[in-house]
């Protein structure tokens, strides 16, 4: 782990934390700064964010290889990305089938940079930098229209993503507002944090990223359920994440996740 900022886009400020940056250290990576550690080891005084940070990234796993072997999906816009580390969307999917496509979007300059220093010689996954509270901007950027025919079925991901996003924001709207740019047989897959559980600790750690720019709003399982509006949850519905498909011999506290995760496909 370097804070050598060499590589970073011009104008970005590395003692502001970053949640991209923050969830890279909690994953293990390398690309994340002082700041981002400093603020990330104070939310594992309250949560157990590496053990979330890894049971999120499972269930992406599961939900991503669900969709290209029983739903024949190809095609992935990755909202609220992050860094793509290990075993990130592109690896996963064109581990099963090489020529799915995946476009990443991120609001942090340095996620998107990384991004496009590790998908450099991988024609058929880009980066851009957009923010997913835009989807006009997202769903017609130049990059994402190159990737992704939304005549074919598409998958959204939202994998720990909407709940930076707050209630004055208008969440609902904007997944209905990529929803209605899929066609028939598309999906949306998402995981979101949640207080149903612990109220206190999800409290306290959301104290903690109002030192960020995106401040984390938790949700009851009901009110996430309502974002899957328009699309036919899959067995077995909205759950917390260790509870949807594990694969054999996983195991995890389902509790310990603190965030519920569900697949939705478009039938209409």
């Amino acid at each position: 782990m370097s804070d050598d900022a060499t590589w970073v886009p011009a104008g970005v400020d590395t003692d502001q934390p970053s949640v991209a940056r923050m969830y890279d250290y909690f994953l293990g990576g390398g690309h994340n700064f002082a700041a981002d550690r400093h603020l990330a080891d104070k939310v594992l005084e309250v949560i157990p964010a590496k053990d979330i940070a890894r049971i999120n990234r499972s269930f992406l796993r599961r939900a991503v290889r669900y969709l290209i072997n029983e739903a024949g999906i190809r095609q992935f816009l990755d909202l609220g990305s992050g860094i793509p580390t290990v075993g990130n969307v592109h690896e996963i999917a064109q581990h099963e089938n090489p020529d799915c496509t995946i476009v990443y979007v991120d609001n942090d300059p340095v996620a998107v940079a990384h991004g496009e220093l590790m998908l450099q010689q991988n024609a058929n996954a880009t980066t851009i930098l957009a923010d997913l509270r835009h989807p006009k901007t997202v769903l017609g950027h130049d990059e994402t229209l190159r990737l992704i025919d939304f005549r074919e079925p598409t998958a959204v991901l939202m994998c720990a993503a909407l709940h930076f996003v707050r209630d004055e924001e208008g969440p609902a709207d904007i997944v209905a507002a990529y929803r209605d740019a899929l066609c028939p047989d598309s999906a949306l897959v998402m995981s979101h944090a949640t207080h149903d559980d612990y109220p206190e600790d999800l409290a306290r750690a959301a104290e903690l990223y109002k030192d960020t720019k995106n401040p984390v709003t938790a949700r009851a399982r009901e009110q996430i359920i309502e974002f899957f509006a328009g699309f036919d949850l899959m067995p077995p519905g909205v759950v917390l994440l260790p509870l949807w498909r594990p694969d054999f011999g996983e195991i995890a506290d389902p509790r310990r996740s603190l965030c519920y995760g569900g697949v939705g496909i478009k039938t209409i």
